[in-house]
């Protein structure tokens, strides 16, 4: 099942980690967070990417085309997708990446639609190329598939901001925690399954926005199912998030390197 990652916004709102790469190819430790992701889809036997590139797509290209040994193939399937098929013996050991330039300005519904033809008609995975997690996609798969709709998303309670203080009735701490998670509401965490019939949902235009129309069209229809995930997720929107990513694996606490 092929995985498509929306990695072409701005990342406007982490500028001050780095202003001059796009945000997936901002490292967690010694590697960008998209290999991160990338790996972690492996670990499931989700070997075959296409990754919808936007902003500054050439530093994405760059990064994957560097990984290429004389066992690699890169071919061009037109002038905005090139296609690298890794060796057994790489480092990316049979992985299938397809890079598709999906445009400097694209929202993201209209980046998943430039990609459908890379699709072949099948159910695909999706996700965002900024955010890690240690969601069973193998569950998740299991799941969507128990439903039967159009659209499975992974909803997640997110961790709070700031620390979450018990008071008693005399204005006396009687505890405190510094990372809680929401206690009410889940949020999208991405994590999708996606059948083919998702497109009926969507029209080619650059300001489709996925998260906007076709999903409230799916919520309509009654098309959507949630998989509901307590355990590890992040997203990487901030500073802080970097710094937080990057200090669970310095102290060997990544909940989502398996590999």
């Amino acid at each position: 099942m092929k995985v498509v990652i929306l990695c072409g916004g701005l990342g406007t709102r982490i500028r001050d980690v780095a202003e001059d790469i796009p945000k997936p190819m901002i490292r967690v430790g010694d590697q960008p967070i998209i290999w991160h992701l990338m790996r972690y889809y492996a670990s499931f036997g989700h070997t075959e990417f296409v990754l919808c590139m936007g902003y500054k797509s050439e530093v994405i290209r760059n990064f994957f085309v560097s990984k290429m040994t004389n066992n690699s193939v890169l071919s061009q399937i037109n002038e905005s997708i090139e296609h690298v098929q890794y060796g057994a013996d790489d480092e990316f050991s049979n992985w299938s990446v397809m890079l598709a330039n999906t445009g400097q300005h694209a929202m993201t519904g209209s980046r998943i639609v430039k990609v459908k033809h890379l699709l072949n008609n099948e159910p695909f995975m999706l996700t965002y190329g900024d955010g890690l997690s240690d969601i069973n996609l193998d569950a998740l798969l299991a799941h969507h598939q128990g439903k039967g709709l159009a659209v499975t998303v992974t909803g997640v309670r997110p961790p709070a901001r700031f620390g979450e203080l018990q008071v008693d009735n005399n204005g006396v701490a009687t505890g405190f925690n510094e990372k809680p998670q929401a206690s009410a509401g889940i949020i999208s965490g991405g994590f999708f399954v996606c059948e083919p019939t998702v497109f009926a949902h969507m029209d080619n235009r650059d300001d489709l926005v996925f998260e906007q129309e076709p999903m409230k069209s799916l919520v309509s229809d009654q098309l959507l199912a949630v998989y509901q995930h307590d355990g590890f997720w992040q997203c990487m929107d901030t500073y802080r998030d970097w710094q937080l990513l990057n200090s669970m694996l310095d102290q060997s606490k990544a909940p989502w390197k398996i590999w």
